[in-house]
């Protein structure tokens, strides 16, 4: 389980301050804090126009009806 505020104190009963993460993604989360902290964080337009091109889903579909 994760607590989605990183407060450990924090643990509501009805767990809405929990999330289920396999361990990949659990890992990657704490290790975004670490790297913030080492790092610093990046300034704001970074953080909202994100320069991503990859489509990794860019051919499923055609992918998908060639089987059918």
């Amino acid at each position: 389980m994760h607590h989605k505020d990183h407060n450990h104190d924090n643990n509501p009963p009805d767990g809405s301050n929990w999330e289920l993460l396999c361990l990949f993604c659990h890992d990657n989360e704490h290790s975004r804090d670490l790297n913030s902290e080492h790092y610093g964080e990046l300034p704001p337009d970074e953080n909202q126009n994100p320069t991503t091109t990859f489509k990794p889903f860019a051919g499923l579909e055609a992918l998908l009806k060639k089987d059918k």
